[in-house]
């Protein structure tokens, strides 16, 4: 079984159910008493989310590489990093070390693409929504297209991701909120919409959209799982 590193953190609301997610594929497909092997590093997010407002991106991706190396050193032997939008530093995180980064929009788009969707919306942080290090990846990568809602509806889901969900305030107004925002992508023509923050799963059900809605956090902490038993990693 291969080490998971996690960097976690960001927020640590949603690195939880990575744990969980990980160790319960691992049980389920290994049985009786066995769980993962992971080495956890989770950054203290206050300061990573200065970082992202002052537009500091190459000094949370000093940072978030050196969470990398130290999950290495620790014996890691991939890493996983447990945020959509600080993949915008994934560069950065895989030139400190010599084990790959498992990528969340890859484990994303194989699951989307297994659908047989290629029109998705996308939800996120203004950074994810807005930057190209995530939906170019994406379109140019997984061909997919990419579709995003109106800057007002941005302001409202960026909003309530760091107001609300990082602090695990769950509030039914900004679930039919959000709900709306889905309803509108899919009157644009989504087929699907990946919950690109991996605090959006713990808003959003299932039952909230009449379109799949792919959820990043499990599906990245299930690709983690399945790579640790000897899978193959998303391309």
């Amino acid at each position: 079984m291969r080490t998971i590193g996690l960097i976690g953190g960001m927020s640590w609301e949603s690195t939880v159910p990575y744990y969980q997610i990980i160790n319960r594929v691992v049980g389920a497909r290994l049985g009786g008493l066995h769980s993962a092997k992971i080495v956890l590093y989770s950054v203290e997010f206050a300061e990573i989310e200065a970082m992202q407002r002052e537009g500091r991106w190459e000094d949370s991706g000093q940072v978030l590489a050196g969470a990398a190396r130290a999950v290495w050193r620790a014996g890691a032997d991939f890493i996983v990093l447990c945020t959509n939008t600080m993949h915008k530093v994934a560069p950065q995180i895989e030139a400190a070390v010599d084990v790959p980064l498992l990528h969340i929009a890859d484990a994303t788009a194989a699951r989307v693409k297994a659908a047989g969707v290629r029109r998705v919306g996308l939800l996120g942080t203004r950074f994810t929504m807005e930057q190209d290090f995530y939906r170019g990846r994406l379109e140019a990568r997984h061909a997919l297209t990419v579709l995003t809602p109106p800057d007002e509806a941005r302001a409202l889901v960026h909003g309530v991701i760091y107001g609300e969900l990082c602090i695990g305030r769950l509030r039914p107004e900004s679930r039919e909120g959000f709900r709306q925002v889905v309803d509108e992508l899919v009157g644009r023509g989504a087929e699907g919409v990946i919950l690109g923050c991996t605090e959006i799963g713990l808003l959003l059900r299932p039952e909230d959209a009449a379109v799949p809605l792919w959820d990043t956090a499990s599906i990245h902490a299930e690709a983690a799982a399945d790579y640790a038993l000897g899978g193959e990693l998303p391309s």
